[in-house]
């Protein structure tokens, strides 16, 4: 219906949530909203409550106070009915065991149902058209022990297409992978980008791969316990990101187009806040709106 409002893919109002024992909060007062179609970058040190804000968007997370709707559900409804699919940090743990790039999509395809190695009508071919989609049907076969670091990733990104999932989470993406990867799963972002059905939300700490993948980003959030920023690449500031990874970036600051001033940024904030060992390290640092 024309002028009718689109519903946010993901929407966050007022995201508050503190671990119990916690001296202060891990994420404060967190909103954003991301379109249907659109890529959005959460970018920002470790400890800045990256993995935290994923967890609660997979519906993973609870005791958090705000609002989030994930295509206009609770996280929680949104993953059961599998419209969330996501992709870990790296873990060398499923390389030892001994199957095919295949085999791993399509226990994606069938995860909790009973005898994967006979699939029901279908899913076999949405196996193969999630590793088309990838580009990563030439090495479908190959045990996954012998793959490189981008080829397993293209893997495990099927692995989570393979639900046909409207919205797709990234965390971490590029860990372990050499430039050359990266500037390659920055084309596979722009890949995905074509079905235009398909919402991507990726986390990264690695400024450096965000310089690359940048043009294949509608958005990009930078989190240090708060949000910094949230608009297009263009427009991040230098400032910006000294505040949030406290160190000089201006090495990084062309890949990300940022032309730097001739005044030198302001020194980074120091106002640490507590630890939190096994989530998100060293959450802390407050962060005001920019």
């Amino acid at each position: 219906m024309s002028g009718a409002s689109v519903e946010p893919a993901l929407r966050i109002r007022g995201l508050s949530f503190t671990y119990p024992r916690a001296a202060q909060s891990t994420l404060e007062s967190v909103s954003l909203s991301v379109q249907p179609g659109e890529v959005l970058a959460i970018v920002g040190p470790n400890g800045a409550g990256k993995t935290t804000l994923l967890r609660i968007v997979q519906g993973l997370q609870e005791g958090y106070r705000g609002e989030v709707r994930v295509l206009g559900l609770s996280p929680g409804e949104a993953r059961r009915r599998g419209l969330v699919g996501s992709v870990a940090q790296r873990s060398g743990a499923m390389l030892a065991y001994p199957v095919s790039g295949h085999d791993v999509v399509m226990m994606g395809a069938t995860v909790g149902l009973p005898g994967w190695r006979s699939p029901a009508a279908g899913v076999r071919e949405r196996v193969i058209d999630a590793l088309e989609r990838v580009d990563a049907l030439r090495y479908a076969d190959a045990p996954i022990g012998t793959l490189s670091g981008g080829q397993l990733q293209r893997i495990m990104v099927a692995r989570a297409l393979v639900i046909e999932p409207k919205l797709l989470i990234l965390d971490e993406p590029t860990v372990g992978i050499d430039a050359a990867g990266q500037e390659r799963f920055a084309d596979l972002l722009a890949r995905l980008k074509e079905h235009g059905n398909l919402t991507i939300l990726l986390v990264m700490h690695d400024l450096r791969a965000v310089a690359s993948g940048a043009a294949s980003c509608d958005r990009i959030a930078c989190l240090r316990r708060s949000l910094h920023f949230h608009d297009t690449p263009s427009g991040i500031t230098a400032q910006v990101l000294a505040d949030v990874f406290e160190h000089d970036l201006s090495p990084i600051f062309r890949g990300l187009h940022i032309e730097a001033s001739g005044e030198q940024p302001r020194p980074p904030r120091t106002d640490q806040g507590s630890h939190d060992a096994g989530h998100d390290h060293a959450d802390g640092g407050s962060c005001a709106h920019h």
